[in-house]
Formats: structure tokens, sequence, C-alpha cells
């Protein structure tokens, strides 16, 4: 199976570099205007578009499918980051410096308190891509569960950085198959519609 992943657009916790999670924040105007008028490039996209039923997912792909239906299945959802959600990275750090190191130091096991870990997160991803048939999907998401897709495919443990960077604006395929996930290709431009 083929999966195209893309990010939802930008929201004002975005622009104010907040952690969202599970906070159902829409898309700011900005965000909108951006993704007008684009849409996949047809060797990304497939009939079958499915997104989180976050808000800013679900904006997303009503605008980016065009006139194509798509459901929403909350096994996308983003990561859960429990009480760092509304939260800076840099108000954390600074809060809680030691703590924060240790907590990033797990990489893949890392478990925000109340929170989930992206580990758990790519169980749920794998999970959702079990239960499906279609030869290819387009699935909008967030970039905590692209992330967890790229960890699982690569076999990044989310201690270092990322070996590729999640651009905005951009779909990023994978494989899947026998339980697998595998990258296709990364940060594949969206094109005028």
């Amino acid at each position: 199976m083929r999966i195209t992943m893309l990010r939802h657009g930008r929201t004002a916790w975005n622009a104010e570099r907040r952690i969202q999670g599970r906070t159902d924040i829409p898309l700011s105007d900005t965000g909108r205007q951006a993704l007008e008028g684009l849409r996949l490039a047809p060797a990304q996209d497939a009939e079958v578009w499915i997104s989180s039923p976050l808000t800013r997912a679900t904006e997303t792909a009503r605008i980016l499918s065009g006139s194509r239906p798509h459901t929403t299945d909350a096994r996308l959802m983003e990561m859960n980051f429990g009480d760092w959600e509304g939260h800076t990275h840099a108000d954390l750090i600074a809060a809680d410096p030691a703590g924060m190191r240790r907590s990033e130091a797990r990489g893949i096991h890392m478990r925000p308190p109340g929170g989930e870990t992206p580990a758990e997160v790519a169980t749920r991803l794998l999970d959702f891509l079990s239960s499906r048939e279609e030869s290819a999907l387009v699935l909008v998401s967030h970039k905590g569960v692209i992330r967890a897709a790229l960890a699982r495919a690569s076999g990044w443990d989310m201690t270092s950085d990322p070996p590729f960077a999640i651009k905005w604006h951009m779909a990023q395929t994978f494989l899947f198959d026998d339980g697998r996930l595998r990258i296709d290709r990364l940060n594949i431009p969206l094109v005028a519609a």
C-alpha cells in the first residue's frame, strides 16, 4: 500500500511555537490562505482521503482534497502531549531543564506527563494501516504522527535530530506491506490546482 501523509496547515499555536497535541486548534487565516489553490501531484494522490478528527486536519483535508469527500479516524490524531500542551518547548526547558533533558533522552519512549510516547503513536498508526485494504491512501495528520512513521520506517530512535525534516506543504510517501513501513519519497511539493 502506498501512503501519502500530509501535515495540517499552520495554526496560531504553530506561529507561537506552542505544543498543540490533542488540543483542537483550527487553522489560522494565514494557514488557510497558504493552502488555497494547492493540491497533491497526481502521483501522490489517491481516491481515499482520511484525516485526523482534529479541526486543523479536517480543514486541511477539505481544502486540499478538492471535491473529494474524506473521512476521519482517531488513530491519526496528534500525539497526546498531556501536561505539555499549550506550552512552548522553551517554557518547558526553563521550568525544568534537567527533567526535559531526561525526558528527551528517552527518544521514542519519551512520555510527557499525562501523555503518550511516540512509540505508542507509531503502534496506533500501524494498527490503522493494518486495518485498511486500499492500494493507496492519503492521510492528513500531524507532525508527531509523521515523525513516528519516519522513526518506524528509518529506525530513527528520536534521541538525535531527525534524519529528514518534515517541511510545511509537502507530501511524505511511505510504502506499507507485511506490517512494515518503508520510506518512499519525502518532502514532495504540492502543486497548483
